[in-house]
């Protein structure tokens, strides 16, 4: 089934996470770059997989109870990878949850009405990775730093929509709300208004 660590990790170079990571103290890179596998992964799922993508992520949850077993091992690569940052750095499950959630959610749902909706999606699609980060730090019980992370994770993740617009409606997602869209009078996305984004 899935790619790699090499393969996953080759697909961030792109991304921010794997630069900001370089600000983190050598021993905690290794866990940074588990999570980010991790992260990147059920978005492919999500975004890219090319049969049963619920299947795909139903099958990725059941590895991911595997990581918190005893008794077994996960058997995907870049799950046997993160399996000892969980250990060692005791990560919640739930985060890891919410994400695949947020991939599920992107298979039924194509577009939000409002912002307040839209922010219910970013509590499984962004947050999740930020109270990972402070998990890793040793910082996860601190309810202050969890609630300024998910504000951050938040905000990036809503910059992130309005970048990739024409990505996203290529995928048949609309992350523009559309009690905002009629307010502006944008009644339909179409590739004349992509070129316009």
């Amino acid at each position: 089934m899935p790619m790699d660590v090499a393969e996953v990790a080759a697909r961030a170079r792109t991304e921010n996470f794997p630069v900001a990571s370089l600000l983190f103290p050598r021993r905690l890179r290794p866990h940074l770059r588990a999570v980010y596998g991790f992260a990147r992964l059920v978005d492919i799922l999500g975004d890219e997989w090319e049969g049963d993508r619920l299947a795909a992520l139903d099958e990725l949850e059941r590895e991911l109870d595997r990581c918190y077993s005893p008794d077994e091992d996960p058997s995907w690569p870049v799950m046997r990878a993160l399996k000892p940052t969980i250990l060692a750095c005791q990560l919640p499950r739930r985060p890891f949850l919410r994400l695949i959630e947020a991939n599920r959610m992107d298979q039924r749902i194509g577009e939000y009405e409002s912002w307040q909706a839209l922010r219910r999606y970013c509590a499984h699609s962004a947050d999740p990775v930020g109270r990972l980060v402070l998990a890793i730090l040793g910082r996860g019980d601190d309810s202050q730093l969890v609630a300024w992370s998910d504000d951050v994770c938040t905000g990036l993740q809503l910059v992130n929509f309005l970048q990739d617009v024409p990505r996203d409606l290529a995928l048949g997602r609309i992350y523009l709300p559309a009690e905002d869209r009629r307010r502006f009078g944008v009644v339909r996305l179409d590739r004349a208004v992509e070129a316009e984004l």
